[in-house]
Formats: structure tokens, C-alpha cells, sequence
């Protein structure tokens, strides 16, 4: 790995696992613990540094100065991206979904701060976006300038998430995850013992398409994952009330933070799915935190 990158890593505190303890999971005979990936950085958490950690290292070895990538106004992938870059000393460039805000909000000021370049655009243009894969694909790049799909969804982005489960310790049944391009649950499908199933939580509405997008990212078939679409509550970045208060409810049982978007979803789902009976007594379940913490100053309290 570049040496940058493991001097950067050299930083990092452990991502531990937390056993969860609850009346509801002792009723239904259920073990719960909770990956902690949002203890490995304050800003570079969860999967946002699984996927970037081997793409930045292959922009690094590829001489690129620029990484270009795209996400929306609260984006967890692009606020890693732009801390990551400014303490490698990569340019970084964000194309961010829809107009320009009249002041920015605070991720993207944490953008501007750490020297990202803002360029805003269009919601049809942004789909358009979307088809573009591989790191050379984006129209007109330029010698030494990276592209990264939204999300970080490469096929190197797998190689640093394999390495979140090769880290747990324990044997489970189920390991469950939050899902926005599918990309970690992808490197998650590749990497867990053939006797564990694995569960993506979507967090975004109408998400029949991610079925199709976590398989053209495997590297071969596998039987033993799923995606629900059940807990997305209404879209993308969209809550109610009943979602924040589980969220408060859980962080006052657990010391534990949650953010809305992602691990709040994926887990309201998971205790609603125990609740219904629907794993097996005896089951250890893992749930992994993703981190993105960040876009919680997306919500009040």
C-alpha cells in the first residue's frame, strides 16, 4: 500500500464490536452486536474509508493529482473524499446533485474548507453521471485525474470492505448493513463464511435496481444475501418521528450514535423484523455501523 495511505491509516482507532442488551432481544432469544466502524476516524468513518482505502491507493500508484467524484448535498462519500484528500494532498473535485444553495450547508462547507472543488449540477445531468464506471470513463478527463463513481462503487471499493469482516472475531448467523449503491454490501456478500447470510438494509425508496447493481459487482453468484426495501421511510435522507424516536430511545439503552440515513434505518428495521419473529432463537446477529455520523446536522432533534 502507498506509504501515505498507511501513515494515514497508522491514525486510526479500532472499529470494536458492541454486544447490544435489550428486553426485546432477550424475549425473542436473539445475540446482537453492533460493528463499530464509526470509531475508525472522526471524519474518514464506516465504509466510507473501507471503500475509499484501496482506491485512493491505486490513485496514489496511478500518479492521478485529482479525484473527481459526485453525491448530493449531505454526501458521507464525498466529506470523506475531501478530508482524505487534503491529508494526502490529492485536488479533489465534488459534482453535486442540483442547484447551488444560496450559503452551504455544513458538509458542504466542510467541502470548501478542506479545498474540495464545488461544482453543482443538474438532477438530470447527475443520472447521466451515473453511467459513467470505470475510473478513465468520465467525459473529458484529463491526464492524472481520477474519476470515482458515486459512492465509491468500484470493484476495489470490495477489497476494503472484506477486511471489515475478516475483523470480526466471532461466529454469527446473519450480518446486516445499511445500503445506498449496494457497494458495501457487495464487498460484505464476498467475504462472509458461507454459512452466514447477509442483509442489506435499502435506505432509499423504489430500490428494486440495487438487486442489479450489488450483482454486476460480485465476482461470482451467490444465494445467500437479500436486499429490503421495507425501512426506508419515504426516500432518501427522508424521517418521521416515529424513526427519531427510536433513534433517541436506542442511544439512551446503548451508548452508542445513530445517524438517520443509514445505521438509524438499517437498524429500526432489524428490531421491527425481531419483534415479528422473523430470525431464528438462538440466532448472534451483527449489524455493522457505517459511520457518516456527519449527516446526522442534516436533522434537528
Amino acid at each position: 500500500m502507498h506509504p501515505q495511505l498507511i501513515q494515514l491509516e497508522q491514525t486510526f482507532d479500532k472499529s470494536i464490536l458492541s454486544r447490544i442488551h435489550d428486553p426485546l432481544l432477550e424475549r425473542h432469544e436473539i445475540e446482537l452486536w453492533i460493528k463499530r466502524d464509526d470509531l475508525l476516524h472522526p471524519v474518514i468513518s464506516g465504509n466510507k474509508w473501507r471503500k475509499l482505502k484501496y482506491i485512493l491507493d491505486h490513485a496514489l500508484s496511478s500518479g492521478a493529482h485529482t479525484i473527481i467524484s459526485m453525491g448530493g448535498a449531505y454526501s458521507n462519500h464525498l466529506h470523506a473524499l475531501a478530508y482524505a484528500g487534503r491529508e494526502l494532498g490529492l485536488k479533489t473535485t465534488g459534482l453535486v446533485r442540483g442547484e447551488q444553495p444560496d450559503a452551504l450547508n455544513p458538509t458542504l462547507a466542510d467541502l470548501q474548507n478542506w479545498g474540495m472543488e464545488l461544482k453543482f449540477v443538474s438532477r438530470s445531468d447527475y443520472r447521466a453521471l451515473r453511467h459513467h464506471k470505470g475510473w478513465r470513463d468520465l467525459p473529458g478527463i484529463e491526464p492524472q485525474q481520477y474519476w470515482l463513481p458515486e459512492g465509491g462503487a468500484q470493484a476495489l471499493a470490495l477489497k476494503g470492505v472484506a477486511e471489515l469482516v475478516q475483523e470480526i472475531s466471532i461466529p454469527y448467523d446473519v450480518l446486516c448493513v445499511p445500503c445506498g449503491t449496494g457497494t458495501t454490501l457487495a464487498g460484505i456478500v464476498e467475504a462472509v463464511p458461507e454459512s452466514a447470510s447477509v442483509i442489506g438494509f435499502a435506505a432509499l425508496k423504489n430500490a428494486n435496481f440495487l438487486t442489479g447493481d450489488v450483482e454486476s459487482l460480485l465476482s461470482r453468484p451467490y444465494t445467500n444475501w437479500q436486499i429490503n426495501l421495507d425501512y426506508h421511510f419515504g426516500g432518501f435522507a427522508q424521517v418521521n418521528a416515529e424513526l427519531m424516536n427510536f433513534i433517541a430511545a436506542f442511544e439512551l439503552k446503548a451508548p452508542i450514535p445513530l445517524e438517520p440515513v443509514y445505521t438509524g434505518k438499517m437498524l429500526y428495521g432489524l428490531y421491527d423484523l425481531i419483534a415479528k419473529g422473523y430470525f431464528k432463537p438462538g440466532q448472534r446477529i451483527i449489524a455493522v455501523h457505517t459511520g457518516g455520523l456527519q449527516g446526522k446536522r442534516g436533522f434537528c432533534q
